[in-house]
């Protein structure tokens, strides 16, 4: 069995969405006669944590855990803040961002820690990695970010040892919606597009998870870069029970910012029901994720306190169970510059259900095509609320229907599928 190096941040009993893509990867690597290693922090600073995660941790990994120094222990006590540090700008508490505090921390993160604040584990990850990667007799190297950090150690390595490297995007680099937020000076704007560059150029190969983002790398690197979806696994859904609860669910699954709540989802359900008596007395709503003051802010301003459920964080395992009784999938995308190729990753568990999915995004993005391609559902534009409500209402009086779903169009998004692809790369 052939030997690869993962290099990951992210890693159970992480849980979150960044651990996913590659924790299913190495499941299914040893069936196609791959030995993952996995090399992952000791001491993550994790978004939550999930025990059941490691059922997917295949008998023929390795897993290398080192200490790592990042300076988010520093940024807590510097800021008051208590417990993990969310992800993306999302801030749970609503005078969170006008602390002179956090201002300061993301100046700082921004302008001194290039490319993220993980950069400090990079140097004597080097040193290690080389010697392991010798004694070990490892043939490819992957990186895998954010963090970006993962791919300067990976960038080392194959200079150093001249290892065939491949760089995985799960999201984009200089173009990700915060990146505006970091309030870089020119100096550090500079840095951070001259090491995506290089990275780009010196990778054997590149990986990302959609169309849009793929053309964007390859604008930046003017060479083709390789697109392998994130997927659903297949084993997560065996023996699932699809029996819906009496009235009308509406389930979304994970955290919402503000970039991601939409007035138009409260609004519309708020005016259906007012429009709609038996609407209004089915109508349960449950979010199962971290969400952003102003999601709250608008339950109240919606007066839908009394219809809605939120679970800040489950096991994965336990997800499952909310989706396959839900009669209606939310997915709200991201309403920023890059909204064409926003395609997170519960996007295609959703798929996975049979499940109809309604989304609001932009209607000419990565997602809708897929949405498309495999008769999900439908994404609505961020300000069309008339359809919204039509396509809403629609899902509710079609609800008791039993239809035949025709899942053969999304079986090439299961992880098995997907790592067949990957393979090919190696």
């Amino acid at each position: 069995m052939q030997k690869v190096l993962i290099i990951t941040y992210y890693w159970p009993p992480s849980g979150g969405a960044g651990v996913q893509r590659w924790l299913k990867f190495a499941k299914y690597l040893p069936e196609f006669g791959w030995e993952p290693h996995i090399y992952t922090p000791e001491n993550p600073e994790a978004p939550a944590l999930d025990l059941s995660l490691e059922k997917d941790i295949p008998k023929e990994a390795v897993i290398i855990k080192r200490k790592i120094f990042e300076p988010y222990s520093l940024y807590k006590k510097f800021t008051g803040k208590k417990g993990n540090v969310n992800a993306g700008f999302l801030s749970e508490e609503k005078d969170s961002r006008k602390k002179i505090s956090e201002t300061i921390s993301v100046w700082l993160r921004g302008n001194f820690f290039i490319p993220d604040a993980r950069v400090l584990w990079v140097k004597p990850s080097i040193k290690f990695l080389a010697h392991y990667i010798k004694e070990n007799d490892i043939k490819v190297v992957v990186s895998t970010g954010p963090p970006h950090s993962m791919h300067l150690i990976a960038d080392a390595l194959k200079k150093k040892l001249d290892i065939k490297w491949i760089a995985d995007f799960r999201d984009p680099w200089t173009n990700i919606d915060f990146y505006k937020d970091l309030m870089l000076t020119k100096l550090a704007d500079k840095k951070h597009h001259r090491l995506e560059k290089e990275i780009l150029k010196n990778a054997d190969e590149v990986i990302t998870i959609g169309k849009t983002i793929g053309l964007e790398l390859e604008n930046i690197s003017r060479r083709e870069v390789k697109i392998i979806t994130n997927g659903f696994d297949e084993d997560d859904f065996i023996n699932q029970n699809s029996m819906k609860e009496s009235g009308f669910t509406i389930v979304h699954v994970g955290s919402i910012n503000s970039d991601r709540n939409h007035d138009i989802f409260w609004k519309g359900l708020k005016e259906l029901c007012a429009e709609n008596m038996a609407f209004e007395k089915d109508l349960r709503i449950i979010f199962v994720g971290k969400l952003d003051y102003s999601v709250y802010d608008d339950i109240e301003k919606y007066q839908l306190t009394h219809k809605i459920e939120i679970i800040k964080y489950i096991p994965h395992n336990q997800i499952i169970r909310h989706l396959f009784a839900a009669n209606l999938l939310y997915l709200p995308l991201n309403n920023t510059p890059n909204s064409k190729g926003v395609l997170s990753g519960k996007f295609f568990e959703y798929l996975a259900c049979n499940v109809p999915i309604i989304g609001i995004g932009n209607i000419h993005g990565d997602a809708t095509e897929i949405m498309k391609e495999t008769g999900a559902g439908k994404i609505l534009d961020f300000e069309d609320l008339q359809g919204f409500k039509i396509a809403v209402l629609k899902f509710y009086e079609d609800k008791n229907i039993s239809e035949i779903v025709d899942s053969s169009k999304r079986k090439h998004y299961s992880r098995r599928e997907l790592t067949k692809q990957l393979i090919k790369l190696f």
